[in-house]
């Protein structure tokens, strides 16, 4: 998250390719940092969804199974779109360049984010279904799914609508529901699976 949004938010100038070159440059560990952040998070991506796997099985193992095929399928995608990052600061030299491969960034990540909304959605209906959290928090974590897929396909599709995507992202809450719950509260597991 550090990479993705705090990063990007203080470097990455909208349509001003020079701007952007000159964030780059003047705070390359930053943006370096951004990259890292954004690695690690996808390494722990990969044991979080098998961690919740055991946590959902004997709920419904087909949907816990989909659930983490979904995540671990943003994962690859994630992992290689910080390459447009480390172009862009190998052209930091020619502002239009670089700008391009900020842009395919943002682009990998709207397609991540795809995968990133698909695995939220058997999630919920788990968290629903096993009794172990209230069904509330089920709900806000499918529409976090719904969040991110329509905001990736808002800006893989109409990008001049981009600025809408704001709408999408508050969605996105949900998420941050579930694993604040699950940190504080933890699951409620019947007595034979404690």
């Amino acid at each position: 998250m550090f990479g993705l949004l705090y990063v990007n938010s203080q470097l990455v100038v909208s349509d001003d390719a020079v701007a952007t070159a000159n964030n780059l440059v003047s705070n390359e560990l930053l943006f370096r940092a951004g990259i890292v952040s954004n690695l690690i998070t996808q390494l722990l991506f990969i044991v979080i969804p098998l961690f919740l796997f055991r946590l959902f099985e004997e709920v419904d193992r087909i949907q816990a199974l989909l659930m983490v095929i979904l995540a671990l399928v943003s994962v690859p995608i994630a992992m290689l779109n910080e390459l447009m990052n480390v172009a862009a600061l190998l052209t930091t030299s020619d502002p239009g360049q670089m700008q391009l491969f900020v842009d395919l960034n943002a682009q990998g990540v709207a397609i991540a984010s795809i995968f990133w909304g698909l695995w939220l959605f058997p999630l919920g209906i788990l968290i629903i279904r096993s009794g172990y959290f209230p069904k509330i928090v089920g709900w806000t974590v499918i529409i976090a799914g719904i969040g991110y897929t329509l905001d990736s396909f808002l800006k893989l599709l109409v990008p001049e609508f981009a600025a809408l995507s704001v709408i999408f992202q508050v969605m996105t809450i949900g998420e941050i529901v579930f694993l604040l719950w699950l940190t504080i509260k933890g699951a409620r597991l019947p007595r034979e699976n404690q």
